[in-house]
């Protein structure tokens, strides 16, 4: 049953759904740890996601999901109604943190295709302990968790096709429910509905009818509201209650349509009996709805709006910079071009902020990384998050999570020091971890600071040269190129290896993951007082403001963000060092050249400085020459990726992508942190 249901489309909403949940769960248990226990309201939150996780996994047959939510459920349920005195949150919370990474671990597998196999037995088993402990405090050991819960009969993970007699249920309703504005996947929370009533009511007829209808299903229950018949034995108090504990309710509208017995209520029970004839019967005029303005759209309709962009951009420039327009008078048509270009770029900065998301879940996501290691080490530290609301783009996201880890591990591990420690140096006992991110112009940069012990110049050093990495005399290097050394393969100050450090794999993950989306990386620390590393990461990788150069017949972009000024130098700015390399000298500063018609064996018949173009470029704080034979013009770009048998070359460094220019040629991306290798 469960590969059928497994291949449902509902199976990716289901999954959007808990992992959603799962997020505000966490946020949830990690501000009752850090604050003085669980409130009431902490409480029904946590119950009413533990219910909806376990009603919706029921429905999609994941039963190990289901089954370890529904015993978190008892154990809130519980702590809900009897109130006890004496509860160790700590202890509870590392239940339901289990509980937590038991059910990503499975969704994990949903996601890659696998079944969801996990045994949950375990930590079930240890949630019932403590909820038994709970009890014996409590002087009711021997009552069952759904004895203090009203009567309820089995639940159902299906509506019934059968017809069910009236004169087994003594009520028959009418609800009409509305869901709050911005809740997104109306149909799913309606189905939860459904199923929560499957237990206490017999025939259930709905409107709409099939839930499964995304796209109008949605707009239905947007607009008119999720209508329900029903018969039931259960009081109107009580399916009301049952009802207002729906998640992201908004509304509810419950009408008891008669109850059988009365004689005065003849006609209200035949209505009843004909609840299938009622819904084709239902106004549709009422309730216009304000969340009409928010819809939820698949991330793919958005790449392959992105995409189409793209492509109009660089057709725009192919029209706007045809060859064969050269030396006609087209007044008409350069004004209808420079309009076209205006409604281009107003395009491309709207569908560039419709993919745009806040950092915020990202950060909230390291909250748990630090709480665990704080336990673990026995080291007491904060989190403090700030600038959580800047946006980058939906793609950056993805790939700045990993990074951002190990970073944070970093700094919990190597830089918060014990307690103890922290006291002997007049510091406060509990350390001080800072995610900040801001706008920088045409980058977002995301800080991550502590107020640690920070980085010894000399341990880097040793370390280094025991591992034969140092790159020239230590007296020469920087304190920058001393800390750069920390993102080596295989570089780590800790002697010891242990579950978060040790392996040297931590910060060149960092490095390759943000120069992968054209970022910088950059580290500053003081001893004693701490260390900062700083992420520079471009808003999006889909378009670029690109300077177009020509070698040969070759062509290469370089973004501009990256480039610092262009100049064409005289004879005598030109050095040779005693290595033979080629220095460039401007305005009393050295700077090395790189030539692309030697890195990518183009051919050219400009080789002479004097004839051709510099470019000085800036990358992590070093400042290098491009020397080109001449420079097309800016423009923007769309970035394209390299064919496969490009990117295996690893023999080709300091290239990004490419594109296509407005005369139909390719152009290759320059990456300028591949390049400052070279």
């Amino acid at each position: 049953m469960q590969d059928k249901i497994t291949n449902e489309p509902m199976l990716d909403v289901y999954i959007f759904e808990t992992s959603q949940l799962l997020e505000q769960l966490e946020q949830t248990v990690l501000k009752c740890e850090k604050g003085t226990g669980f409130a009431v309201s902490d409480i029904n939150e946590i119950f009413r996601i533990m219910h909806t996780i376990k009603g919706s996994s029921a429905m999609m047959m994941f039963q190990n999901i289901s089954v370890l939510a529904h015993t978190a459920e008892d154990l809130f349920y519980f702590l809900r109604e009897e109130k006890p005195e004496e509860v160790d949150c700590s202890f509870i919370c590392d239940a339901v943190f289990q509980s937590i990474d038991f059910i990503k671990v499975e969704l994990e597998k949903i996601k890659n295709g696998d079944k969801a196999d996990g045994d949950s037995k375990e930590i079930a088993g240890s949630i019932k302990n403590i909820l038994s402990e709970l009890k014996a405090n409590c002087g009711s050991v021997n009552m069952p968790i759904d004895e203090k819960r009203r009567e309820e009969k089995p639940k159902k993970y299906y509506i019934s096709q059968d017809r069910v007699n009236i004169s087994q249920y003594k009520y028959a309703y009418k609800a009409v429910i509305f869901f709050e504005d911005d809740c997104e996947l109306e149909n799913i929370r309606a189905f939860t509905v459904i199923h929560e009533l499957s237990g206490t009511a017999g025939e259930i007829c709905h409107e709409p009818e099939n839930l499964e209808d995304t796209s109008e299903c949605i707009e239905k229950i947007q607009k008119d509201g999720f209508l329900i018949f029903f018969q039931s034995n259960e009081s109107y108090e009580q399916i009301k209650e049952l009802l207002e504990n729906t998640i992201f309710l908004k509304k509810l509208e419950l009408t008891n349509l008669g109850e059988k017995g009365h004689e005065n209520s003849k006609d209200t029970v035949k209505a009843a009996e004909g609840i299938s004839k009622r819904i084709n019967d239902v106004p549709k005029e009422g309730h216009s709805s304000a969340n009409q303005g928010i819809i939820s759209v698949n991330v793919s309709k958005l790449d392959k709006l992105m995409d189409l962009v793209g492509e109009m951009v660089i057709a725009e420039a192919m029209v706007t910079q045809n060859p064969d327009l050269k030396g006609l008078e087209l007044g008409n048509f350069h004004k209808a071009a420079r309009q076209l270009k205006k409604i281009t770029d107003e395009l491309q900065d709207t569908v560039m902020s419709v993919r745009m998301v806040p950092l915020g879940p990202v950060f909230l996501k390291m909250q748990r990384i630090v709480r665990d290691m704080s336990k673990q080490l026995k080291k007491e530290i904060t989190l403090q998050i700030i600038g959580e609301d800047t946006e980058v783009d939906k793609n950056i996201i993805e790939h700045i999570s990993d990074p951002l880890m190990h970073l944070v591990r970093n700094a919990a591990d190597h830089g918060i020091e014990p307690p103890e420690e922290r006291l002997m140096q007049n510091k406060d006992r509990t350390g001080v971890i800072t995610l900040e991110a801001k706008n920088a112009g045409g980058d977002v940069r995301i800080i991550v600071r502590d107020d640690g012990k920070g980085l010894k110049r000399e341990d880097i050093l040793k370390k280094a040269q025991s591992l034969n990495l140092l790159p020239k005399n230590p007296e020469e290097m920087e304190d920058k190129e001393v800390f750069n050394l920390l993102f080596l393969p295989g570089f780590s100050t800790k002697d010891d290896v242990s579950e978060y450090s040790g392996r040297g794999v931590g910060m060149d993950v960092v490095m390759q993951n943000i120069r992968a989306i054209g970022g910088t990386v950059t580290v500053d620390s003081k001893p004693g007082k701490g260390m900062s590393t700083t992420l520079s990461i471009p808003l999006t990788l889909a378009i670029i403001d690109g300077m177009n150069l020509r070698v040969g017949d070759s062509y290469y972009t370089i973004p501009m963000v990256s480039i610092i000024e262009s100049l064409r130098p005289r004879e005598r700015d030109i050095i040779i060092d005693p290595e033979g390399r080629e220095i460039l000298m401007i305005r009393g500063q050295s700077y090395p050249v790189l030539r692309l018609h030697r890195l990518y064996d183009v051919k050219t018949k400009i080789t002479c400085f004097t004839e051709g173009i510099i470019v000085v470029v800036r990358q992590e704080g070093k400042l290098f020459c491009i020397f080109a034979d001449e420079l097309i013009g800016q423009q923007q770009v769309v970035v394209k990726s390299l064919p496969a048998y490009i990117r295996k070359m690893k023999q080709i460094k300091g290239l990004a992508g490419c594109t296509l220019l407005g005369d139909g040629s390719i152009s290759l991306i320059l990456d300028a942190a591949g390049l400052a290798d070279c």
